[in-house]
Formats: structure tokens, C-alpha cells, sequence
């Protein structure tokens, strides 16, 4: 059982209104109706469709005891807690109640538009080869030391945060590395979290759907140097100028630190040599004047440049450079994340999370220089997602050879709409690329038609095990398939014709023709 403390609203939110006591001492806080337990504090957060208020009925039958509000409930018999901004409030409080494990915690957190999982992993390998067992929370799992699970989102709400961040020392583990998303910065999912570090990998175009404009996911990302201690360090790439922009904002740290390939920084990367194994790299210290050459796993410059992020907040922390080389070749791979697919073929197979123009970019980027012969690209984009993204995606796309575009996560919109709109940002003077919206199909034919020294890059959903079409998730994995695609290609001995002959635009062709996009 770990330890929780009561807390006394009056003595952590002075200037809070009270109606129906003039305090309350909380044991338990909720901010699901659902999961309240019998003498709890519900708190009733506000959304973007309906109000936490809504659900006030369901947490009473739970047997919720006080409410934590931001406007007094009428005809509620229940004592409240009125506050002005309930969501900072319950974070607070959720910390609050196990006594606030981030202070003495070693917390780095990461945001960025691409970049986060590979930071946190390279972070937690690099500590806990340096014998710091290392934390971690993120977009795959949540480290909690004596187990793993799955993640719901990037980010935890703020009781589970607390209450991972609470568990980790009984696990042995004194520091811990996060993934921080815009949306959870937006709604004050780290209200009460202290961070030593704070990492902006990049900033390019997402989330349009949820933040409206650039400016406001702008301010969002620049929330995370608000969450720093007094002695807290932020870490900027000085090759993005999305992440330059928060210099300002980064003021508000004890330290600044820059980390670069192209241009000046404080640490600065030198790539030596990328093969399909790895790359090996130098890293210069400005500061202290060391210069260590490294080696990583993971294939290119923007892995080179997660690993400078991740260098960057080990040395934060006191790690030497030199230190720091078992644990980042100890990493093998991130999973979804430029994840090669090995069963022994004369071409090769990647799956990446790749879900936006920067992120194909870099990843085309990458493999090109590893392959002879041509590459061949499968991807998509999610539905119910930032729209305006999609052209940019196409456009993006073209630096492949070949190209299907396919289905990601069409979730409630039409798969065949959502390919139309990547289709508008398709260069003009260009071949049309093929449309094979079953994803299944797409990845067989892409692996069917691979020719010995071709890459085929399947991008978009990483590491997923599901693919949502309308309201439901099947079970569906972009690495599985590439294995059962090769296998099959093996079993049945498929080589198709050399690049020479048109077979396999021609069959693609027809493919688009007999599952037409349309107009």
C-alpha cells in the first residue's frame, strides 16, 4: 500500500470557497464518476464536450463524500470546494495525497511534436546502464519498476501521474524519464508535477484538430517550462527552429542547454557512419570541453538527434559523456519506431509511427542512404485527426520511389475521403501513386513486389496493436503483417519481375482502379 496522506482543502487552496463546511480532509480523489470509491472527493472537470458536473449523479451512487468544483452545484447536498481552476486544483491535490513524489524525484520531461518515445527510452537505457534504475512513462508503456503496462495516453491524467510517480522509489527507482503531450499540457495534466528536466525535441505542424492554430499549440508546448524547479534545466534542438522558439519561455530554467548536428550548440553531433546496424556518432561538450563518439542501434540523423536530447538531460544530471555509451548501444530499438522487420530477405523492412510531413521526411531520410535499390513507402493518416496535415503528408510522400497510400486509423471518417485528401498535396509532375485502402493488402503488395536491395517503410501507426475503424478497434499490427507478408512471400516463392518491367505499377494500377477514390 503506498503512502497516502489526508489533506486539508483549506490548507492547500486558501483562497478556495467552501459551501456546506468550512473544510474537508481528503484521503481519495477521483476525477472519473466511475471510478470513485466510497468517501472520495469527485472532482468535476471541465471537457471539450460535456462537463465533469454531468456525471455527478453516477460519482454520488459511488459514494462520493465532497465535490471540488469551479462553480458552486446547486441543490447538491454534498460539501464543495470551489476553486478557479479546477483542473490545476486536482492535480495538485492528486500530488498532494502522495506527498508530493516529484520533489525528490529524478523527473525529466520531453515534449515535441516527434522524438518523445525514442528520448524517454534512450533516457531510462542510458541511466539504468549507469546504474540508475530509470522510470518511465510514455506513448507505448508505463515503467513502474516492479511491472510494465501498456499506456493509455502519452501522458497519464494527473492521479495516475501522482500515483506512478509515488511507486517508483519502492522499486528502487530514484529517477524517471516522461513523455509530456500538448494535450496534457493544455489541460493541466501535470498540475503539481516538479520536473528537473525539460526537453523540446522539435515543433512542426499536428494536433491543428484539437489546438486550432499553431499559436495555440505553441503555447501549450511552452507550458512544460512551468513545471520546472527551482534548479531545472531545459534542453532545446538548436537545428528545429520550432524548438528555438521557446528560448523565452526556457528562461524561466536554471540552465539552458542546446544540442545540435547542423547548427551551433552547446552539445554538438558529428555523424561518423550509418549502417542498417546503427550509427556512430560524435558528441562534442562545448561547455566542458570532452568529446566522446558514441554508437546507437537506430538508423538516422533524427535518431542521432534524440539521442543528443536524450545525452543532453543525462548530463543534467551529472552523467559523464563517456558513461553514457552502454546503455545507448544497449538499446536495440524503440518499438514502432524505425523498427526493422529481419527475416533474413535481400531487402529490407521498417515499421515507424511516422504520422505527419516532418515525420516522413526524416524517415525517409534515413533509410534512403541504407538501401540500393528503390524504396517503397505504405502509409496513411488518422481520421478524426488535424486535416490540414494530410496534403503536407502527400506531399512528403513523394520523396519515396513508390508509394500506397492506405488506411491508418480512419476511426469515424470514410477511408476513401481521408486518402483524397492526401491525394491534393501529390506533386502534379509526379506518377499518381497507388490507393489500396485495406492496410493488410497495402503492406502484402508493397512486400510482394520488393526487389533485393529495396526498403519497403511502412509508416503511421508504430507500435499499435489495433486499427480503429468507425467506433471499434481490431486487432491489427503493422509488424506482424510485414512478417506474415514476408513469410507468405517466402513459402510461396513469389519473386516478382525486376523494376525494369512495369508489373508492378500495372498490378498497383488496377488495384486503385477496382477500389477507386472517389471524386
Amino acid at each position: 500500500m503506498r503512502p497516502v496522506t489526508a489533506v486539508s482543502l483549506r490548507k492547500l487552496f486558501p483562497t478556495a470557497s467552501f459551501v456546506g463546511c468550512v473544510d474537508w480532509r481528503v484521503t481519495e480523489a477521483y476525477d472519473r464518476s466511475s471510478e470513485v470509491q466510497s468517501g472520495a472527493l469527485f472532482a468535476a472537470l471541465p471537457g471539450t464536450l460535456e462537463h465533469g458536473a454531468d456525471h455527478l449523479p453516477q460519482a454520488i451512487l459511488q459514494g462520493a463524500r465532497c465535490l471540488l468544483v469551479d462553480q458552486a452545484i446547486a441543490h447538491c447536498a454534498l460539501p464543495q470546494c470551489i476553486v478557479r481552476d479546477v483542473r490545476t486544483a486536482f492535480g495538485q491535490l492528486s500530488h498532494a495525497l502522495y506527498r508530493n513524489p516529484t520533489r525528490e524525484l529524478r523527473l525529466a520531461g520531453v515534449t515535441g511534436t516527434n522524438g518523445k518515445t525514442t528520448t524517454t527510452y534512450m533516457i531510462r537505457s542510458i541511466l539504468t546502464a549507469a546504474g540508475h534504475p530509470t522510470g518511465l512513462s510514455g506513448t507505448i508503456e508505463v515503467d513502474h519498476g516492479s511491472q510494465t503496462v501498456p499506456a493509455r495516453l502519452t501522458t497519464p491524467g494527473a492521479r495516475e501521474l501522482a500515483y506512478w510517480a509515488s511507486g517508483l522509489p519502492h522499486a528502487g527507482r530514484r529517477h524517471a524519464a516522461m513523455e509530456v503531450s500538448s494535450h496534457a499540457l493544455d489541460q493541466c495534466r501535470l498540475a503539481g508535477t516538479q520536473l528537473d528536466t525539460a526537453v523540446v525535441t522539435n515543433l512542426t505542424q499536428d494536433h491543428l484538430d484539437y489546438h486550432g492554430d499553431m499559436a495555440e499549440y505553441h503555447r501549450a508546448k511552452s507550458r512544460i517550462f512551468d513545471h520546472l524547479k527551482p534548479t531545472g534545466v531545459a534542453i532545446l534542438n538548436a537545428d528545429d527552429p520550432g524548438a528555438m522558439s521557446f528560448q523565452n519561455a526556457a528562461r524561466r530554467a536554471s540552465h539552458l542547454i542546446t544540442f545540435g548536428l547542423r547548427q551551433p550548440a552547446m552539445l554538438q553531433g558529428l555523424i561518423r557512419d550509418t549502417t542498417r546496424e546503427g550509427t556512430t556518432f560524435e558528441v562534442h561538450d562545448r561547455e566542458t570541453g570532452q568529446c566522446t563518439s558514441l554508437r546507437t542501434p537506430l538508423i538516422g540523423p533524427h535518431n542521432v538527434s534524440n539521442a543528443l536530447a536524450a545525452i543532453a538531460a543525462c548530463r543534467s544530471i551529472g552523467i559523464e559523456l563517456a558513461a553514457m555509451a552502454p546503455g545507448l548501444a544497449a538499446l536495440s530499438h524503440v518499438p514502432g519506431r524505425m523498427q526493422r522487420i529481419d527475416t533474413g530477405e535481400p531487402f529490407t523492412v521498417w515499421v515507424d509511427y511516422a504520422h505527419t510531413d516532418d515525420g516522413l521526411q526524416r524517415a525517409i531520410a534515413a533509410v534512403r542512404p541504407l538501401i540500393a535499390g528503390q524504396l517503397t513507402l505504405v502509409f496513411g493518416a488518422g481520421g478524426d485527426r488535424d486535416s490540414s496535415k494530410r496534403p503536407r503528408m502527400g506531399l512528403a510522400a513523394a520523396a519515396a520511389d513508390r508509394v500506397i497510400i492506405t488506411s491508418d486509423n480512419p476511426r469515424s471518417e470514410c477511408p476513401a475521403a481521408i486518402a483524397r485528401d492526401i491525394l491534393a498535396g501529390w506533386p502534379p509532375d509526379q506518377p499518381a501513386p497507388a490507393v489500396i485502402l485495406d492496410r493488410k493488402e497495402a503492406i502484402f503488395a508493397a512486400i510482394s513486389a520488393a526487389q533485393p536491395g529495396d526498403g519497403v517503410l511502412v509508416a503511421g501507426k508504430g507500435h499499435e496493436t489495433y486499427q480503429q475503424i468507425g467506433t471499434e478497434k481490431r486487432p491489427f499490427c503493422d509488424c506482424q503483417t510485414c512478417y506474415q507478408a514476408m513469410e507468405q512471400r517466402h513459402a510461396t516463392g513469389n519473386v516478382p519481375a525486376p523494376h525494369t518491367l512495369p508489373l508492378w505499377f500495372t498490378a498497383l494500377s488496377s488495384e486503385r482502379e477496382r477500389r477507386s477514390v472517389p471524386s
